[in-house]
């Protein structure tokens, strides 16, 4: 990311700025949008308008650079909807590996949950900026008013209405990324030696599971619900192959999960929600084209 101006990180407040604030940035992106594409993307064109800034007006560079990437995002959100519309079969977040100490980070984590993610998916673009940016970067009203083009009163109904929507939605409980881990490591071993019993065992009686191929890969066309038909759908599509299944566990978005490999190379993610010692929701994802961010680190950050 190179600029006439921008030279010298070291002596350039723009750029210095920008790169302070960038993993901030990514993040408000990246659960603005489920993409990490379109995240960098969006980034992208946020320097590009920061860059023509003139900074002896601005008071806080962090205020500012989120309300230009809040624009961005919620144009590429916009645009997205359309895209989503011809997707073929479901579609989810795309996961990003993360570090540990975004586990530990409870409000990051539940931010970035796959199940948190998809609940956002069912709000409207500017209900989901608002509702990100209040809940997860704790922005206050007039900030966001300013990044969304609402009044600071209209922004405190659309935060009201996008919090009782979500709220009626999440999982019920918070669960800590250690008893997710115990049940997925129970999952693990089920599906490691094909057992049906232990797979029926582990899941919750109204389990989904839901598949994302993107039309590249094979996967469910509409989620799978019931821990039978769960259980016999994954231990019937790990039978029908020939290669060798591997399952390592990882942290994705914040929380455990499993990466799947068939004869060594990538096959997919599954990420899990886990509520009363049962998994209730199964995330399978298998689009090659959103597997690009398990296999390093993505930083990210509320401040």
């Amino acid at each position: 990311m190179t600029d006439d101006h921008a030279t010298d990180p070291a002596t350039d407040p723009a750029t210095e700025a920008f790169v302070a604030h960038r993993n901030l940035l990514f993040t408000v992106a990246y659960e603005m949008l489920g993409s990490a594409a379109d995240a960098e993307d969006v980034l992208q064109e946020t320097w590009l308008r920061w860059v023509t800034v003139d900074l002896r007006q601005v008071q806080d560079a962090r205020a500012y650079l989120v309300r230009i990437t809040t624009r961005q995002a919620l144009n590429r959100l916009r645009a997205m909807t359309r895209r989503k519309e011809s997707y073929v079969g479901p579609w989810l977040p795309e996961p990003l590996l993360t570090a540990p100490d975004v586990a530990e980070d409870a409000v990051l984590a539940e931010s970035m949950s796959m199940a948190l993610m998809l609940v956002l998916e069912t709000l409207s673009p500017t209900e989901r900026a608002v509702f990100v940016l209040r809940e997860a970067f704790d922005v206050g009203y007039e900030e966001i008013a300013a990044a969304v083009g609402k009044s600071p009163a209209a922004v405190r109904q659309i935060a009201y209405r996008a919090r009782r929507h979500v709220d009626a939605r999440r999982p019920r409980e918070t669960v800590s990324a250690g008893e997710t881990q115990a049940v997925l490591d129970s999952f693990k071993r089920a599906l490691d030696t094909g057992d049906l019993q232990g797979l029926l065992d582990v899941l919750a009686p109204d389990i989904v599971l839901i598949g994302d191929g993107g039309g590249i890969k094979q996967a469910g066309p509409r989620p799978v619900v019931g821990a039978s038909k769960v259980a016999r759908y994954i231990v019937g599509g790990t039978g029908k192959t020939k290669a060798l299944i591997t399952t390592e566990p990882t942290l994705v978005n914040g929380g455990p999960a499993l990466v799947l490999r068939l004869d060594g190379e990538l096959d997919g993610v599954m990420a899990a929600r886990v509520e009363g010692g049962r998994i209730t929701g199964l995330y399978y994802v298998r689009n090659p084209e959103k597997l690009t961010r398990v296999n390093s680190e993505t930083p990210l950050s509320l401040h």
